[in-house]
């Protein structure tokens, strides 16, 4: 009788198991339709001028991307990037300002004062070789922030000041997510001349094209429009 009754529970527990699993499956697929239905009349009638099936050549995309942007400011423009494999990176300038506002650093004593004091007011720190060990007391706050120089990328150097210029003129380091092959990358405004973004596109490909599976345009407000990757030029 108690072997027949623990199987008699196991069958019920399993029973159990497989009610939850379905009403859990059922629970995404509302939520799912609910957030459908959650977008606005707004993006839903820009979406309508996109054909999802299409992968846009880049003009066209830009031109899209413009047109059904319906934010009342001048939105940003981001490239949604799909790399073949996680870790792919790579550095490069575009010839037109992507409007994203870089403020770099140069090491001294003063800015280290200010960094152990949590006061950090930069998005980028170049520092030349013999601030090192000094700046190292402070990786545990500036590793996790990605603020940390690095031969790698350029931000150590004899010549801080060259390279503080460059990284302010518009240099960015593009790389993947930690776990996943994707990057986003800032290509300029709504309001920025269609020919601008091109060639800011143009650039960006050429670049990771060996890299890259797939991309995407979108605006601050918009859907997104894929883009061709084979016809750049």
């Amino acid at each position: 009788m108690g072997a027949k009754r623990n199987v008699d529970m196991s069958a019920t527990t399993d029973k159990i198991k497989v009610v939850k699993t379905k009403t859990s499956k059922a629970e995404q697929t509302k939520a799912n339709a609910n957030k459908q239905r959650q977008r606005s009349k707004k993006y839903q009638a820009k979406r309508a001028l996109i054909d999802k099936t299409k992968t846009y050549q880049l003009k066209q995309a830009v031109e899209l991307v413009k047109k059904t942007s319906y934010s009342q400011f001048d939105g940003t423009i981001t490239a949604s990037l799909v790399f073949k494999e996680v870790g792919e990176q790579a550095k490069l300038s575009l010839p037109h300002s992507s409007g994203k506002t870089v403020k770099v650093a140069i090491a001294s004593d003063e800015l280290i004062t200010d960094i152990a004091a949590g006061k950090i007011d930069f998005d980028i720190l170049v520092t030349k070789p013999e601030f090192i060990p000094k700046l190292a007391k402070y990786a545990r706050v500036l590793g996790p922030k990605g603020l940390m120089p690095n031969p790698k990328n350029g931000t150590i150097t004899a010549h801080p000041e060259k390279r503080a210029q460059e990284l302010s003129g518009g240099e960015i380091t593009i790389k993947t997510d930690r776990k996943q092959p994707l990057s986003h990358v800032i290509i300029g405004k709504v309001s920025y001349k269609t020919d601008d973004l091109v060639e800011n596109l143009q650039v960006l490909i050429k670049k990771l094209q060996n890299q890259l599976v797939k991309m995407t345009l979108s605006a601050s407000m918009s859907p997104s429009i894929r883009v061709a990757l084979d016809k750049i030029d």
